[in-house]
């Protein structure tokens, strides 16, 4: 038997929605996330085209193909550890518009090493340096995140502050790497003939840049909204904002009450 077979868990989000899991803690808080996304003017309406990427296990795509009776939903998780997940719940669903792809989205077609952290597979990211340049931001996005825990993990407020770091540190080690595939949004966008995208989602660790930078001019007319969780280092939330703007999208920034003292920052984008 496969060993990943043996570590996925199916467990139940809400009392009719299961889901398949690598860490059932973790899919519950990327779970809770959900909701987060269709704030500051984003809306998803029946029939719609979303292109979700760093799908990791695929929450989004579950809990709108739960939602709604027909949505096309384009999930991209290049870490086969995760994407063997994602695969599982997108039959699960039983959305036949429901599809998922072993790959990453970047500026260019190209191989790129993953690092893949079991105990977070959340945390898996092609720019690892992000967390290990900065420890501190992790250990302040634990602190953060154990304060302002889902209802089902009400006790985890009263952790210690100072237990921290010890989470953070198990949360990274036994790291594998990966060689994963890279395309752009501009390629797939014409390989799969696609006139109209209305919720773009990018959470990918640190290459939201590249990925933004694999949209070609002339398929920024085709976004309707995203949401963009932004790495802001180097100037890289100013640069983000400006290249929306540029393309016509109103910008609404918003940090998560659990990441406050990280870098991390969401940008909502609508077309005006």
């Amino acid at each position: 038997m496969n060993i990943l077979v043996k570590i996925m868990k199916k467990i139940l989000l809400t009392k009719d929605c299961p889901i398949y899991c690598l860490v059932p803690s973790e899919a519950i808080m990327l779970d809770d996330h959900i909701d987060g996304y269709f704030n500051n003017g984003i809306k998803i309406n029946e029939g719609d085209v979303v292109v979700d990427v760093g799908a990791n296990i695929g929450v989004l795509g579950v809990r709108l193909s739960e939602k709604f009776n027909k949505i096309k939903i384009y999930s991209f998780e290049p870490i086969p550890n995760i994407f063997s997940v994602l695969k599982k719940n997108c039959k699960l669903t039983n959305n036949p518009d429901f599809k998922v792809f072993e790959n990453g989205l970047g500026d260019k077609k190209e191989k790129k090493e993953f690092t893949y952290f079991p105990n977070s597979p959340a945390l898996s990211t092609a720019n690892p340096d992000a967390w290990e340049k900065d420890p501190k931001m992790l250990i302040d996005a634990v602190k953060g995140s154990l304060k302002n825990a889902p209802k089902k993990f009400w006790w985890a407020k009263f952790i210690p502050s100072f237990l921290a770091p010890l989470f953070a540190k198990y949360l990274t080690i036994n790291k594998k790497k990966f060689i994963c595939e890279i395309i752009t949004l501009s390629n797939f966008i014409a390989n799969e003939k696609i006139s109209k995208i209305h919720f773009l989602k990018i959470d990918c660790e640190g290459l939201e840049w590249k990925v933004l930078q694999g949209i070609k001019n002339n398929d920024w007319e085709k976004i309707l909204s995203c949401v963009i969780e932004v790495h802001n280092i180097n100037n890289r939330l100013e640069k983000i904002c400006k290249l929306l703007e540029s393309n016509g999208f109103k910008i609404i920034l918003e940090k998560e009450k659990s990441l406050k003292k990280t870098k991390l920052v969401n940008v909502f984008a609508t077309k005006k």
